[in-house]
């Protein structure tokens, strides 16, 4: 879990300020599920119209989240932030004001309209966010990851639930003003507490694209991993109600209904950081595991065809708890999973890097959230549930097989490599102590006793399934960014130990040896 106490006021307010647009931003985009198919048919849209209206969202920020993570750099995470927060809220307002549009085909197209720019906004939001969280939480990337998700979960939830509220108090436009106000505020406020980062000039200079980061196979599976979730997260949004009707639950429990999942998911995710970010459970066991959760929860909510029960209510229960708990656990392992893999596979420590890791999950959830409701449809008429549901629990049953079997048969390398006196300088131009950060190495090193020097923590040394030094305390086995970064961003991440000592994974390094360091 956090630690709250261990993070700077730096990180503090960066945390707070991001919880409170996560959480925002979910009301907005979710709220106006209950009332907004009611007010399209007024205006004589069809069932079809309004579909596309909810789905575009998802199309448009598939399409351009790849371009926001490659242009991280130069717009800057705090502006790309700021800027998706500010469009979102604005599109709220004004998607309440479509009330007043008379006439079919113009209501239809200023939804289209208000629609798109939302996504474009909330892409930009997203990204910015992932970005941020590598950037100022390097040491709690999953953990940080998975409470932000949180908040957004919690906003999905109470997104309808105050949307109705608020409909059913003042009409149309009252839930959408009241949210969107908020949202505009916290853009705001983000503008002057979030920290900006000017060195990204200088990482701009190097990385990679999209498809050379899907080269990587651990990275590739992560993708697969977050398109599967989204799935199955579309294809419950479409069809559970109709599911559920052969109960003839009043509105109020079928409500319930579909917030047990996102419920689960809310509650949960944190746990799964907590355990991806330490030596406890790596990220693809923890996918492993979620596809599991999610073959299994699909198999029970059915229930599915090789299941010889009937449809009952309790068992829909269960098995949409143990949906929750499945995409909890891979959401949150597949983003630190793909940024873990990316660096330890030559991609650079910096902020490009962690924008185009951003791009990949969202653009890749987006994908699979709309596919999934898509094909949801059509299997659902041409198969019924019980039958439709084979399709997820046989895609979860592929990707989980495929990591797994990836896990068995990559072996981690060796955490410490040895170089030859003959490419090393002597003991005494390193510094003559047993534990250094060699200017002429650039990376932390030891000297052994019979004369080599041990590279501890180095990038190259570091394969993606592999362990992590014994005494590192991120998820990411590169120093570059905190040296980068020197004293300034020690003094206001809470990295620094102390006087004597610095942060330095696994050695101790001391101050006076430090400062020359990076000086140099």
């Amino acid at each position: 879990m956090l630690q709250l106490s261990n993070f700077s006021r730096r990180q503090l307010l960066t945390l707070v300020v991001l919880s409170i647009g996560d959480f925002c931003n979910a009301i907005c985009v979710s709220l106006q599920a209950p009332f907004y198919p009611q007010e399209a048919e007024k205006k004589g849209a069809t069932a079809t119209e309004y579909g596309l209206v909810f789905g575009v969202f998802e199309l448009i920020v598939f399409a351009v989240s790849p371009f926001y993570g490659k242009h991280l750099n130069r717009i800057g995470p705090k502006t790309l932030f700021n800027g998706g927060v500010f469009t979102t809220g604005v599109c709220a307002i004004l998607f309440g004001l479509l009330d007043r549009v008379d006439g079919h085909y113009p209501f239809i197209t200023a939804s289209f309209i208000i629609r798109i720019v939302e996504a474009l906004g909330n892409a930009a939001f997203l990204i910015a966010t992932f970005a941020i969280i590598a950037k100022e939480f390097p040491d709690n990337v999953a953990t940080t990851f998975a409470s932000l998700e949180t908040c957004f979960g919690f906003g999905l939830i109470v997104g309808p639930t105050v949307g109705g509220i608020l409909y059913q108090a003042g009409g149309y436009t009252t839930p959408f003003v009241v949210m969107g106000s908020a949202l505009f505020l916290s853009a705001v406020m983000t503008a002057f507490v979030l920290p900006d980062h000017p060195d990204r000039e200088e990482d701009s200079k190097s990385g990679g694209r999209l498809l050379q980061v899907l080269r990587i196979p651990g990275v590739l599976l992560a993708a697969a991993s977050i398109i599967v979730t989204s799935m199955s997260i579309g294809f419950l949004s479409a069809t559970l109600e109709p599911h559920l009707r052969q109960f003839k639950l009043p509105p109020a429990i079928l409500g319930v209904m579909f917030v047990i999942n996102g419920g689960t998911y809310a509650l949960t995710a944190p746990c799964w950081g907590w355990l991806c970010d330490g030596r406890r459970l790596h990220p693809k066991v923890a996918s492993v595991t979620g596809c599991v959760l999610l073959i299994t929860g699909f198999s029970a909510i059915g229930p599915a065809p090789f299941v010889p029960m009937p449809t009952t209510l309790w068992l829909t229960i269960v098995g949409l708890v143990i949906h929750g708990l499945g995409i909890a656990a891979l959401l949150v392992s597949s983003f630190t999973d793909a940024l873990r893999c990316a660096i330890a596979h030559g991609f650079p420590n910096n902020l490009e890097t962690y924008g185009l890791i951003s791009g990949l999950w969202t653009s890749t959830f987006a994908l699979g959230a709309f596919i999934g409701p898509s094909i949801a449809g059509v299997l659902y008429d041409s198969l019924g549930f019980r039958a439709a549901t084979m399709f997820i629990v046989v895609l979860g049953a592929i990707v989980g097989t495929v990591v797994l079997i990836f896990i068995c048969c990559t072996k981690p390398q060796n955490l410490y490599k040895e170089i030859p006196n003959s490419t090393a300088s002597a003991p005494e131009e390193i510094g003559g102590s047993q534990s250094h950060n060699s200017p002429l190495l650039g990376d932390k090193s030891r000297l052994s006793s019979n004369g080599h020097i041990n590279i501890i923590g180095s990038t190259a040394s570091l394969a993606c399934p592999g362990e992590r030094p014994p005494g590192m305390n991120g998820i990411i086995a590169c120093s570059s960014y905190k040296n980068r970064l020197g004293n300034w961003h020690r003094k206001e991440s809470g990295a620094t130990l102390g006087n004597q000592f610095s942060s330095s994974y696994g050695s101790f390094e001391p101050s006076s040896h430090r400062a020359f360091y990076e000086s140099t």
